[in-house]
């Protein structure tokens, strides 16, 4: 995880960006696919966690919630890496315990509000989890703590809403599809989701860097 200082999101806001939809789940599959037998090891270990955390009653339930968002950040951080070219390994999946508080606390404020939001006639909920949806990457990419990440992620997404609502809706729906082949589609679908809201993020980031020619 990078610790220099953030980079600055105002030319996005600005200017805008372009949401590629069906280029970030083709370059997200082109991520996966070298490292595609650690990731669905690794999603393999996290169903396995929460299976021998749900026989433990209540106790088990507060203490998946509590890692949950710290296993998920792993998916992440080793496509953030991938994505670099550094090298990864298996290892690499449990670095976001280095940040446990930080992204325990993006998913426990980020998942408060989304919930309200839905509670308050569903379209808030719809906005909020959809605006949060880069704020772990902000964490990861620039060493934030977890309520500017949020805010960061929250001002991007909502610049360019709705295609990025389209685009996570695209990704619901492919890991629905994974759901529906008895759950294993889920050991390739999950991995490809991260992979490919990875990709996205660091191709809205750098068209902010190089607004006039913003291929990644």
């Amino acid at each position: 995880m990078r610790t220099g200082a953030p980079r600055d999101i105002t030319p996005l806001l600005t200017y805008g960006y372009q949401v590629k939809i069906g280029e970030y789940i083709s370059r997200g599959w082109e991520l996966l696919q070298p490292k595609l037998g650690i990731f669905i090891g690794y999603v393999a270990v996290i169903v396995g966690i929460n299976l021998v955390l749900g026989f433990i009653p209540f106790i088990g339930s507060i203490v998946s919630s509590v890692i949950s968002p710290v296993l998920n950040a792993g998916l992440f951080i080793v496509a953030y890496k991938h994505l670099l070219g550094e090298p990864v390994e298996f290892g690499d999946f449990f670095k976001g315990f280095e940040k446990f508080a930080v992204f325990f606390m993006a998913a426990l404020v980020s998942g408060l509000f989304t919930l309200l939001g839905f509670l308050c006639l569903i379209v808030p909920g719809i906005y909020l989890v959809t605006a949060y949806s880069f704020a772990q990457l902000f964490i990861i990419d620039q060493d934030l703590e977890f309520w500017p990440a949020m805010e960061m992620s929250r001002q991007l997404v909502t610049k360019n809403f709705f295609p990025m609502f389209g685009f996570s809706l695209l990704l619901g729906l492919i890991n629905l599809g994974g759901l529906l082949l008895c759950g294993f589609g889920l050991l390739l679908t999950i991995p490809l989701t991260y992979c490919a809201m990875t990709v996205a993020y660091m191709d809205i980031m750098n068209q902010g860097a190089n607004p006039i020619n913003s291929t990644f």
